[in-house]
């Protein structure tokens, strides 16, 4: 019975894993629905402000208006639901190389030729070719050396439209980001999320991802493409099972 259950789960399981490549079965892989989504969510519900604004009369005969919407107005994100653009551009390289070496030797050697005659008289009586003389003798040897490096380099230019999803009690903003772009029957997805101050927000309403803290930014895609590039569920598994 218990051997059952185990058996429904991982039948379970490899149908939910497997489901997900059935999207893109002959057609293109389908985009992510975009209303009800956690940022379709921070657009419709706003929130409360966090501080209460005074009532300002407005001069109808004053040129000049502090509004957002105005010419000279400040259009950086503030408010949950507000949008800015986050600018990546990852341009990095690293290497490393170590190398190791280690050497050592040694001998120990114990011999009773002469203790009171018994040696000769042992030796008389063991099996041709084995003697007391040398007793005990030792030798080691031990030799280790290693080589590594590491080679990496990293270059990356995106830019992607984030939403404020929540404002923090001391001002940060949470944000995050999505984007799919479908080429052919390959559908690539950019995602980013972190926390951002309003301070570093520039005047054209960007920020660059090195201001983010707690950045996670995600580049991949999935469809026919990426499907032929990774191992099956049941490699994996084994992979992960397998001792040998």
């Amino acid at each position: 019975m218990f051997d059952r259950k185990i058996s429904l789960c991982l039948c379970l399981a490899l149908g939910v894993a497997g489901c997900s490549r059935l999207d893109h079965v002959g057609k293109p892989p389908s985009f992510t629905p975009t209303r009800n989504s956690t940022e379709h969510t921070a657009m419709l519900n706003p929130g409360l402000p966090l501080t209460a604004e005074p009532k300002r009369r407005i001069d109808q005969a004053s040129l000049w208006s502090g509004g957002r919407q105005s010419l000279l107005g400040d259009r950086r994100a503030l408010k949950r639901g507000d949008i800015l653009t986050v600018v990546i551009e990852i341009d990095e390289e690293a290497a490393i190389s170590n190398s190791t070496e280690r050497s050592r030797s040694g001998a120990e050697s114990l011999s009773i030729p002469h203790l009171y005659g018994l040696p000769q008289r042992l030796n008389r009586k063991l099996p041709d070719g084995a003697s007391l003389d040398d007793a005990v003798s030792l030798n080691s040897s031990a030799r280790s050396g290693g080589d590594g490096s590491v080679s990496r380099k990293e270059e990356l230019t995106l830019r992607v439209a984030a939403t404020v999803m929540e404002v923090l009690p001391n001002g940060v903003l949470a944000i995050q980001g999505t984007q799919e772009v479908r080429v052919n029957f390959e559908l690539r997805e950019l995602l980013v999320s972190g926390y951002v101050r309003p301070e570093d927000i520039s005047r054209q309403n960007q920020i660059t991802y090195d201001k983010i803290a707690a950045a996670r930014i995600s580049y991949g895609g999935r469809g026919q493409i990426t499907d032929v590039q990774q191992p099956r569920i049941g490699q994996q598994v084994l992979d992960m099972i397998l001792p040998f």
